[in-house]
This record gives C-alpha cells, structure tokens and sequence, in this order.
C-alpha cells in the first residue's frame, strides 16, 4: 500500500524539497509514499485568483478564504486524515507519527498570511498539528518536518528495521550515545577520547543494559517531562 498524501498550498513548488532526496526521496522513486501538491490559488473564483480576505473585527495580515479551501478539499479524489498545520495544534510526537503512518492517505493544509478561516477547519474536519512552540511563515516547512517523521516508519524505506525502534522517543526515552571507528579518537588539542570499555567488550546484555541507563540518564537531565511511569 501507497502511503498518500495530498498537500494544499499557495506554494506547490516547494514539495516535495529535501524529501526528494535521501532515504524519503528512494522510496518516493519506489512508490512507497506518493504526494499531490495542489494549489489553492486554482479554486479562487474571481479572475484575480483572489484567496485572501481582511479579518472580520480587524487585525493585522490576512484570513485564506474558507470557499476556496472548500473547494480544493472537494476536488481530492481521496483526502483521507485532514491536518492544518497550525502552532496551536496538538503537538507532534513520536506516538502521533506512528499513528499518521498508519494511514492511507492524509490530507495536510497549509496556511499563510494570519491564519484560515475557522469555519472551513470545523466544517470539514481538520485536526490542527502543531510541530513546535513557534510560528513559522507558512504550514509548508511544518508539513515537511512532519512527512518526513512518517515516511522513515514506513515498510521498506529503513534499511535496518530495527533502527526505528531503537531512536529517541520510540519508547518513552532519548537515544543513548552512539560511537565508531577508531576506539581511541585525538582531537586537536591532542587529549584523547576512548569508546566506552562495555562497548567493546561484545557482551550483549551488559551493552543493553548500559544504552538503556544512558537513555534515561540523559531523560532524566534533559526532558524530565518524558519519564512519568517510567521514573523508578
């Protein structure tokens, strides 16, 4: 099954950007995940191709046009799971990129200018997705940052599928500290760093054990809030 997702947007040229490249730009190629661009603009109903209006009770910036995004919705052979990116949304974590994954296709609006008018979200359903406590100049770069989360859980695109499981938040925790070649590293100041002895030693169940204690570790020092059951 082809992982779709259709993208409304007053900037269609900027998709599918870094996802074209890499891992997500191989399983693009593959057909393991599809996009459609569509441009707002196209639905706007007057000859200037008009899709914005001034905000009712005044206010700076203006308001995308609840028709036209009607419209664009409309046209979506298959709009499945709809999503506006908004930095008032629900905020994305690993728990809700697995559950988007999952679904056949996602329908993810973009805004710009001050917003959309509140009245399309509600009357066809878009749950708003937040990826920060931001604001950035448009949902597009957001939308990205959330595609890309999805399309590495995907079936095939992984080389290893263990990797998946073994990141920051995956269970709850931050990813323990990762080593290579050579054991012994000089950096130029010339004072020498060594690999961690457990990693070298080949016993398994000890380097379990000590990844596991560094990811909660570094949880406990750096995102407290993630621990809840499992602080001991």
């Amino acid at each position: 099954m082809t992982w779709h997702i259709n993208l409304l947007t007053l900037f269609p040229e900027i998709f599918p950007g870094a996802l074209g490249m890499s891992l997500s730009g191989r399983a693009l190629e593959k057909n393991i995940w599809s996009y459609a661009a569509i441009n707002i603009r196209d639905f706007a109903k007057d000859k200037h191709q008009t899709v914005d209006d001034t905000p009712f009770g005044g206010g700076a910036g203006m308001i995308i046009k609840p028709d036209v995004i009607e419209a664009a919705v409309l046209s979506l052979p298959q709009a499945g799971r709809k999503i506006y990116m908004s930095p008032r949304g629900r905020v994305l974590n690993q728990e809700l990129v697995q559950e988007l994954a999952k679904e056949e296709a996602l329908t993810v609006l973009c805004g710009r200018y001050e917003g959309v008018d509140q009245r399309v979200l509600d009357a066809q359903g878009f749950e708003e997705i937040s990826v920060g406590d931001y604001v950035l100049s448009g949902g597009e770069m957001a939308a990205l940052v959330m595609m890309d989360a999805c399309i590495r859980l995907l079936p095939g695109v992984m080389g290893n599928d263990e990797t998946a499981g073994e990141e920051s938040f995956s269970d709850g925790l931050l990813e323990y500290p990762h080593y290579t070649k050579p054991a012994e590293w000089t950096d130029v100041t010339g004072q020498v760093h060594k690999v961690p002895d457990v990693l070298l030693s080949g016993h398994h169940e000890n380097i379990r054990k000590w990844r596991h204690a560094q990811s909660l570790a570094l949880t406990k020092a750096r995102r407290p809030d993630l621990l809840g059951k499992k602080q001991p």
